[in-house]
């Protein structure tokens, strides 16, 4: 009887603190994340000069693909206080039909090796130690086993982030939130301002956490347009006393110190 009452206590302690609201920093709403995937030019190009003169915070998950014309670019985006993440260096996955490595030819071990390189050469961009990470195609498997609890065993990256929708990226559940497994709002061509407004309204009023994935903004592939861009900018910049906009590894980091303390 007492060990039933005594697990019982227990489911409803954890479902209280999963209901708890997110206290956010300055007594803002909520938190949204803006990320963006692949290392693309129209990024540099676009998107920074955009999120400067918003005056707003990103993060950029790179891969390999760079050269002596782009690499002193990223190094500038970083010591501008932008986040570099680790989205591998090849881009491993499933997926081979815009994607030319597949995820097929890699082990576990093999891919979280992949991801231990990559953040070497970012270490050398940005001389950062702690890195977080991006799942490519949002795909966790290499040759069709799971790799999230060997780049947790071997804490290659503090957290990761995967895909979701409209839904399910809204998230609100930080008592059970995987630090490896986060999702994030990937976004098709040519979504549109109205879309992505309406999600940064709905983790609003839900008081959460929201992290939109990009990957071309006027220009490479899944593009969004730079007026789109432009439009949630303008979004958030109006709404900055209610929306925090961090990077991930802050967000992330602010929402386990939370949880630790409850």
């Amino acid at each position: 009887m007492k060990k039933s009452l005594f697990f019982l206590l227990l489911v409803l302690f954890g479902s209280w603190v999963a209901a708890q609201p997110m206290q956010w920093p300055q007594h803002k709403q909520a938190a949204i994340v803006l990320t963006y995937d692949d290392a693309l030019l129209s990024q540099l190009n676009i998107a920074v000069p955009q999120l400067e003169r918003a005056g707003l915070k990103a993060t950029f998950f790179l891969t390999s693909d760079l050269d002596y014309r782009t690499l002193p670019r990223w190094r500038e985006v970083a010591e501008k206080g932008f986040e570099l993440g680790n989205h591998t260096l090849y881009h491993p996955c499933v997926s081979t039909t815009d994607n030319p490595v597949s995820s097929a030819d890699y082990t576990p071990y093999l891919m979280v090796r992949e991801i231990e390189v990559m953040n070497w050469l970012l270490y050398a961009i940005d001389g950062r130690m702690t890195r977080t990470f991006a799942y490519p195609c949002t795909d966790t498997t290499a040759a069709g086993k799971s790799y999230v609890d060997t780049l947790r065993h071997y804490k290659s990256v503090k957290y990761a982030r995967l895909g979701g929708d409209e839904q399910t990226a809204v998230i609100t559940d930080f008592a059970h939130l995987d630090s490896l497994r986060v999702p994030s709002l990937g976004l098709e061509d040519s979504s549109s301002a109205d879309m992505l407004i309406r999600f940064v309204k709905t983790v609003q009023q839900r008081g959460g956490l929201g992290i939109i994935m990009f990957h071309g903004i006027g220009g490479d592939y899944i593009t969004t347009s730079a007026a789109v861009h432009q439009q949630l900018l303008d979004y958030l910049v109006e709404n900055k006393r209610s929306i925090w906009v961090p990077t991930f590894q802050e967000a992330m980091d602010y929402v386990m110190q939370r949880r630790a303390m409850h």
